[in-house]
C-alpha cells in the first residue's frame, strides 16, 4: 500500500477527528487575522490627523496677570508654561537633554533602532522591562496626543506619529517643541518655566549643574523634583552628568566641579502669589464669564489689572498684624473663655476713589482656609458708618453743616411704642449737624432721620449704590447690610465731587500676540452734588482729627484726610471707612458667624489702626492735600451752640460743666455753606443787645439785625480749638431696655399705653406780644441757656 493510500485509509478512519482539526485550524487563524485588523484599526483610530500634527506647537498657555506698574503678579493656568526660543535655551541643558534621553537625535528618523535593539537585549537580560528606547521625538509624540499607558498599541501609535512629526518638522524645531511641553515636576511645564521655578532665572542662564538637573527630572518628574525630594535629585542630576562626560558633551574637570555645585532653589515664578489671593480669584471669576474657561487656562491671556503690590502687600501685613493685636486683647481680658470655633476675620479694600481701581483687596484672613470674600460677598450692619449718608441726604434737601438738630429726647414714634436710641456720646438736647457727625450721636442720627423722611432716605442709600435698606427709624444707625466694597465706593463718592465709582479690577487684556481684546473705561454716576461732597468731606475731616477716628492721628498717621467709624450692637461688626483726595480704603473686622468681638470693642480701637497703619504706606508718597471748595459755597463765622451768626459775646462766651469749670474750645468758627443757605440772623443766646425790642418792632419780632455778607474765604477750625468733651473712642451701641420694634438697633421704647400726651398748642402772639415779646398770660421766661454739654471723656486705650 502506498503512502497516499495509507493517508486516505487514515483519513477515513478518523473522519470526524480530521475535520474537527481543520475547523479549529481555521478559527484560529481566522481569529489572529480579526485580532490583527482590529488592533491597526484601534491604532489608526488613534492616530492625530496631519492638521493636529502641524499645530503641535500650539500649546496651553498660562495667562499672566501684571499689576498696575506692569509687574507681573499672578498666572492662571491648566499647565504651568512659559514658551521660549531654542536660541534662549541654555546649551548647558539643551546637551544634558541629549546625553540622557537621546545621544543620536540628530542620526535617527524618529526611532533609535540601534537602541531598540540594545534595550531589547538589556530587557531580556535582566527579564523585566528595565531600559526604554524611545525617542525625543516619540517623548514628544507622546507628550502631545498619547497616554502614558505601556501597551504595544501605544507604543505603535508612538513610532507612527514620530515618523509624522519627523516630515513635518526640521530637529531644531522638535527639539524646541520639546523643551517647550515636556513637564519638568511640581506643575511646571517647558525648561523656562522650570527654570523659573525652581531657580528664580532664565533657561539662558543655566549652570552646567542645573541645566543636568533639570534633564534628571524628565524620567520620573514627581519622583525627582527637588522641591520633593532634594536628594534624590541630586542623584539623578549626577547620573545625567556622568552620562554627558560619557558623550564627551564636558570634559573631566568640569563634569567634578558640577558634581560638587550644591543646589539653590529660587521659586521667581510663584514668589509674589502669597499676596492677593482674594483679588486674583475676582480677576480669574470676570475672566472666565467674559472668554471662558479654556481661553483663560490655555490661551496665554495677557491681562493688566489695578492692583498695585506694594499695596496688596501692605494691606495684608496690616490685617495680619491687626487681627494678632485683638486676639492678643481677647486673651488678656478672658483668658479662661472657650476658644471661638471660628477665627475672627478682617477684610480691607483700597480704591482709586476718581477711577474706582481697586488697589488692594484682603478678603479675610487666609485664603487657603476660605475662599469666601468678605470684601464683595459678606452683607453685614453697618452701624454708624451709615450715617454720612442721611446727613448728605439731609445736605441735598437744604439743610447745612450748622443746622441745628433740637429736641434730641423727643421719642420717635414706632408700631411697638415710642422710641428713643441709647446715645452714650452727648446727653445735649441740641447740636450741630457737624457737632452731630463728629461725635456720631445717635439721637442727632434719628432726628436728622425725621426731618430728611425715611423714604428720601432710602432712595438716597439706593442712590449712593449701598441699598436696599430697611425703611424703619433705625437705618440711620446701619441696621441694614452691606458690603465692604459696596459702602467703600459710596464713601469714594464724597471724595470724587459727587461721583460713585464703579469698583473695577481689569484695565486691558491682551491674547499671545498682543492683541487688545478688552479695555475698561472708568465708569461713574452722579449721585450728589459737587457742594454736598465738599462739605461732607469737610464734616468727616473732624471725625479723624478728633471724633471718633481721632485714633487714626495716635498710631502716626498725619496726612488730610476724613472717615467714619462704625460699631453694631453687642460689638459684632467694627468698621472705618476713610480717604485722602488720592485713596480711598474701607476695613471690615468680625467673625463670619455674628458675636462679640471683644468687649467694649469700638472701631476706633479695632478697625482705624489697621486702616491708618495702611495708610500709611499707601500715602507715603503723597503731598499734603485736601479738596477745593467748589463754585457756590460761601461761609459764614456762626456760634457753635445756636448755628446763628455770631455775637462779640459769643466769641467771649464760655462752656461750664456741672461744678463750674470751663470746658471746650472756643465758641465761635467759621463754617462753609451753600449760598443761599447760610444763617442770616444772630446768635439768640448770647446776644450783647439788653433790650431787643427796638428791632423786634420792625421786624415784625424776628431777632434779626442787618445781615452780615459771608465770606468766600473760610479759616478752618485750630487744632486748640476743638472740643476736648467732643474726642470719643467710638460711637458706642447700647442694648435696648425693653423688646425693640423690628429694625430698631438700641435705645428705650415706651409702650403706647404709658404714653401720655399733656402738651397743648401755644397761642400765637399778638401785635403786642410781637413788640415786647410776650403774651400777657405768658409768664417771665429766662433768657435761653446754652445746651447741656457732656463731660470730658477718657480716651480709650
Amino acid at each position: 500500500m502506498t503512502l497516499a493510500e495509507r493517508a486516505a485509509a487514515i483519513i477515513r478512519s478518523q473522519r470526524h477527528l480530521f475535520v474537527s482539526l481543520l475547523v479549529i485550524i481555521a478559527v484560529l487563524v481566522w481569529g489572529a487575522v480579526g485580532a490583527s485588523a482590529w488592533w491597526i484599526k484601534d491604532v489608526v483610530s488613534g492616530l492625530p490627523s496631519a492638521r493636529d500634527v502641524r499645530e503641535i506647537a500650539v500649546m496651553a498657555q498660562a495667562t499672566t496677570l501684571y499689576d498696575v506698574h506692569g509687574r507681573t503678579a499672578f498666572t492662571i493656568y491648566k499647565e504651568q508654561r512659559i514658551p521660549i526660543s531654542l536660541d534662549r535655551v541654555s546649551p548647558n541643558l539643551v546637551q544634558a537633554i541629549l546625553a540622557v534621553e537621546d545621544q543620536r537625535f540628530y542620526e535617527h528618523g524618529g526611532l533609535d533602532v540601534v537602541r531598540i535593539a540594545g534595550a531589547l537585549v538589556s530587557n531580556v537580560r535582566t527579564g523585566r522591562t528595565s531600559q526604554g528606547a524611545s525617542t525625543l521625538t516619540q517623548q514628544l509624540a507622546r507628550q502631545s496626543f498619547l497616554t502614558s499607558k505601556k501597551t504595544y498599541g501605544r507604543k505603535m501609535k508612538e513610532a507612527i506619529v514620530a515618523a509624522r512629526i519627523e516630515r513635518e518638522f526640521d530637529k531644531r524645531e522638535i527639539l524646541q517643541l520639546y523643551l517647550n511641553k515636556v513637564y519638568f515636576g511640581d506643575g511646571l511645564y517647558g525648561a523656562e518655566a522650570a527654570s523659573l521655578g525652581y531657580f528664580g532665572k532664565s533657561a539662558a542662564d543655566l549652570t552646567l549643574a542645573e541645566g543636568a538637573l533639570l534633564a534628571g527630572l524628565v524620567k520620573s518628574p514627581s519622583a525627582y523634583a527637588p522641591t520633593v525630594d532634594l536628594d534624590r535629585a541630586v542623584s539623578r542630576r549626577n547620573v545625567v552628568l556622568q552620562a554627558m562626560r560619557d558623550a564627551r558633551f564636558i570634559d573631566h574637570k568640569a563634569y567634578e566641579a558640577a558634581l560638587k555645585a550644591p543646589v539653590q532653589l529660587t521659586d521667581a515664578l510663584r514668589s509674589q502669589e502669597p499676596f492677593g489671593q482674594y483679588f486674583k480669584e475676582e480677576v480669574r471669576k470676570e475672566l472666565v464669564a467674559r472668554f471662558g474657561w479654556e481661553r483663560v487656562y490655555e490661551g496665554g491671556l495677557k491681562v493688566h489689572t489695578t492692583l498695585d503690590l506694594d499695596l496688596q502687600k501692605a494691606a495684608e501685613t496690616e490685617v495680619s498684624r491687626g487681627l494678632q493685636d485683638i486676639e492678643q486683647r481677647q486673651l488678656r481680658r478672658s483668658r479662661k473663655a472657650p476658644p471661638s470655633p471660628e477665627p475672627l476675620q478682617a477684610a480691607l479694600v483700597a480704591m482709586d476713589p476718581k477711577t474706582g481701581a481697586v488697589r488692594a483687596m484682603v478678603g479675610g484672613r487666609d485664603f487657603k482656609e476660605s475662599r469666601f470674600n468678605r470684601v464683595t460677598q459678606a452683607k453685614r450692619q453697618a452701624g454708624s458708618a451709615f450715617k454720612p449718608f442721611v446727613y448728605a441726604a439731609a445736605l441735598e434737601n437744604g439743610f447745612s453743616p450748622g443746622t441745628v438738630l433740637t429736641d434730641l429726647d423727643d421719642p420717635v414714634w414706632t408700631p411697638q411704642g415710642d422710641w428713643v436710641p441709647e446715645d452714650g456720646h452727648s446727653s445735649a438736647t441740641s447740636m450741630t449737624m457737624r457737632a452731630a457727625l463728629k461725635t456720631s450721636s445717635n439721637r442727632a442720627a434719628v432726628r436728622m432721620l425725621r426731618e430728611v423722611g425715611i423714604p428720601t432716605a432710602v432712595t438716597f442709600a439706593d442712590r449712593m449704590g449701598v441699598g436696599p435698606v430697611p425703611a424703619v427709624p433705625s437705618l440711620v444707625l446701619g441696621s441694614g447690610e452691606v458690603t465692604l466694597m459696596s459702602i467703600t465706593a459710596a464713601f469714594a463718592a464724597f471724595a470724587n465731587d459727587g461721583l460713585v465709582p464703579a469698583a473695577s479690577l481689569i484695565t486691558r487684556v491682551e491674547d499671545d500676540d498682543g492683541q487688545v481684546l478688552f479695555t475698561a473705561e472708568p465708569s461713574t454716576r452722579r449721585a450728589i452734588t459737587e457742594a454736598t461732597a465738599f462739605l461732607m468731606s469737610n464734616m468727616l475731616a473732624d471725625v479723624v482729627n478728633s471724633g471718633t477716628a481721632w485714633s487714626a492721628r495716635r498710631v502716626g498717621f498725619t496726612l488730610p484726610a476724613a472717615g467714619k467709624t462704625g460699631t453694631t450692637n453687642d460689638y459684632r461688626d467694627a468698621w472705618f471707612i476713610g480717604y485722602t483726595p488720592k485713596i480711598v480704603a474701607g476695613v471690615w473686622v468680625g467673625y463670619d458667624t455674628p458675636r462679640t468681638i471683644i468687649a467694649n470693642g469700638y472701631a476706633a480701637e479695632l478697625a482705624v489702626p489697621i486702616w491708618a497703619k495702611f495708610m500709611k504706606t499707601a500715602t507715603r508718597s503723597d503731598e499734603p492735600a485736601w479738596f477745593r471748595p467748589p463754585p457756590g459755597l460761601t461761609s459764614a463765622t456762626i456760634c457753635r451752640l445756636s448755628g446763628a451768626l455770631a455775637t462779640d459775646s459769643c466769641r467771649d462766651a464760655v462752656d461750664l460743666d456741672d461744678e463750674g469749670n470751663v470746658v471746650g474750645g472756643a465758641m465761635v468758627y467759621n463754617e462753609y455753606f451753600v449760598r443761599g443757605t447760610e444763617p442770616r440772623t444772630f446768635c439768640p443766646i448770647h446776644d450783647a443787645y439788653e433790650d431787643r425790642s427796638f428791632w423786634r418792632i420792625f421786624t415784625g419780632g424776628r431777632d434779626e439785625r442787618p445781615h452780615v455778607p459771608a465770606r468766600d474765604v473760610v479759616v478752618e477750625r485750630r487744632p486748640d480749638e476743638r472740643r476736648a468733651d467732643e474726642r470719643r473712642s467710638e460711637d458706642r451701641p447700647a442694648p435696648a431696655e425693653v423688646s425693640q420694634p423690628a429694625g430698631v438697633t438700641g435705645g428705650v421704647l415706651t409702650p403706647p399705653e404709658a404714653q401720655a400726651s399733656t402738651a397743648q398748642e401755644p397761642k400765637r402772639r399778638g401785635f403786642w406780644g410781637r413788640i415786647f415779646g410776650r403774651r400777657r398770660d405768658d409768664a417771665p421766661q429766662p433768657e435761653p441757656q446754652p445746651a447741656p454739654r457732656p463731660q470730658p471723656a477718657p480716651r480709650t486705650r
